[in-house]
């Protein structure tokens, strides 16, 4: 059994991306024909997940029910759509949230779709993704999304992010912090100021106005301050220094929030205004942005354009895409034995090939390839225990084109690689995670000796919940110590595990 190809319909119909940011949810339905993207419909509703995080850094359940009743509106109007049609990606919040997989099995279960929790700097790079490819140009630029609880800065030059940071202050999260009472004073703004400028100091150097040619702001807060200027005839969009002291000068003047009358501005956008305009004056007068433009582009475009590619390079036998790059990458800062993944590689998908049948998709597969291409990360900290060191690395580096929550079950099935299972409860409950496992286990056996290997010694076939191991006698014969641990293999299967590994007799 080879990759799974995607079927040129795909290509050609339209994806949906679902953002579920700190303050709205978005969902986006688009199209990719020819390099052009067109939008085919959207949708947006003020959650207010980020409000929703207590002290204890637990979503409320008024949040949750919020979240759920946005979703189960987005399931409605994805009705027909294939899951490969669909990416749902979820931001600070819920990277924050101490319950966020509690939220996320009730939110996966309504949405009908996976949901993945991102990095800052993986949001950071899919916002650049949408931004370039909408707006596309060769200048050397900065781009800035303000978000309900994260801001990110991202340096780019034509399609390319070159740099990508994210920063844990939003405008939802600033505006609690110091406007929670609803009243606006100078005060409050220069606390606000100070409290941004200390977040973002880090990146005064490499964010450095020398660096860029022109800034681009793409978030719900740079396009309200934009629509407020332009309406109020102060600018003609353009956000500068001078603009935003005007708007905090008329927050102050009107000295509550609930007395914005500005005719430009929501009122669902009233009270996380003024911390996205300390945000936004921070930056400017920090980063010497004399003029920043709202972008056309945003996370949900560049999360359809990732899914877009990924299903582009599900139809050649070898699929790539930027997961496969960042990988390589690690391989080579970790100093990996590239020999040894490969040859684990090639024989733990020829094993899983053959017990996948049909609740497997490609990205199981895959999934298990870069597991084993770094499987052995962690000899870089330490040889003892190696499987320990790896899990955390592949659990915590920052890897372009993953999911926290994809990174996550890569990093489990590296720390399943070898020793006891009962360190993988609950994930051996599911059944494709527990066939990865045990391919990637019989895989690191059968390369235990680091040389040369027979690629077809080891057949497995799958019968319900049992696996059974075939190889020839005289394989067997030859290599008496790796017979002596599958046999342990075997003991560990029956003892902890849920499949049972039977071998020939």
């Amino acid at each position: 059994m080879g990759c799974m190809r995607s079927p040129t319909p795909l290509l050609s119909g339209p994806l949906a991306a679902v953002d579920m940011g700190s303050n709205s949810f978005r969902l986006e339905i688009g199209q990719l024909q020819h390099g052009r993207y067109r939008r085919i419909d959207y949708l947006k509703e003020t959650v207010r997940l980020g409000g929703g995080l207590d002290a204890d850094g637990m979503l409320t359940e008024a949040a949750v029910q919020r979240g759920l009743d946005c979703l189960r509106r987005f399931a409605a109007r994805l009705a027909g759509f294939t899951p490969q049609q669909v990416r749902a990606v979820a931001t600070q919040t819920l990277r924050e949230a101490r319950n966020r997989n509690a939220f996320l099995l009730r939110a996966q279960a309504v949405l009908g779709h996976p949901i993945e929790v991102i990095s800052g700097r993986e949001e950071a790079r899919l916002i650049y993704a949408g931004v370039s490819h909408l707006q596309p140009a060769d200048t050397s630029r900065l781009v800035v999304d303000i978000g309900g609880r994260s801001t990110e800065m991202i340096l780019g030059q034509g399609r390319t992010p070159l740099l990508a940071e994210s920063f844990q202050i939003g405008s939802v999260s600033l505006s609690m912090r110091f406007f929670g009472d609803g009243r606006l004073t100078e005060a409050g703004f220069r606390a606000a100021q100070i409290a941004a400028g200390a977040e973002l100091e880090e990146a005064l150097q490499p964010f450095a106005p020398s660096r860029w040619d022109e800034a681009l702001g793409s978030s719900g807060t740079v396009g309200a301050v934009s629509q407020l200027l332009a309406a109020s005839g102060v600018s003609d969009g353009r956000i500068t220094p001078e603009g935003l002291r005007w708007c905090i000068a008329g927050c102050v003047q009107a000295g509550h929030i609930d007395k914005l009358r500005w005719p430009a501005l929501r009122a669902d956008r009233r009270a996380v205004l003024p911390g996205g305009l300390a945000i936004l004056y921070t930056l400017a007068t920090h980063f010497g942005i004399q003029s920043l433009m709202p972008a056309r582009g945003a996370l949900r475009q560049g999360v359809i354009i990732d899914l877009r590619e990924r299903l582009e390079a599900l139809r050649h036998a070898h699929p790539e895409d930027v997961r496969d790059e960042t990988v390589r990458e690690l391989q080579q800062r970790f100093a990996v034995a590239i020999d040894q993944s490969l040859r684990v590689r090639t024989l733990a998908q020829a094993l899983y090939d053959g017990v996948a049948n049909g609740d497997a998709h490609a990205e199981s597969r895959r999934e298990l390839g870069w597991a084993c291409d770094l499987h052995e990360v962690g000899q870089m900290v330490s040889h003892h225990d190696h499987h320990r060191h790896s899990a955390y690395l592949v659990a915590n580096v920052d890897a372009a084109g993953f999911s926290q929550s994809q990174q996550r079950r890569i990093s489990e099935l590296v720390l399943g690689q070898r020793g006891g299972l009962r360190k993988l409860d609950p994930a051996l409950s599911n059944a494709a995670f527990a066939w990865q496992t045990l391919c990637l286990r019989l895989a690191v056996i059968e390369c235990h000796a680091r040389g040369a290997i027979d690629p077809h010694a080891l057949r497995l076939e799958r019968s319900g919940r049992t696996a059974r191991l075939h190889y020839r006698p005289d394989w067997a014969d030859s290599h008496p110590r790796t017979l002596h641990l599958l046999r342990e293999e075997a003991e560990a299967w029956s003892r902890q595990g849920p499949l049972e590994l039977r071998l020939p007799d």
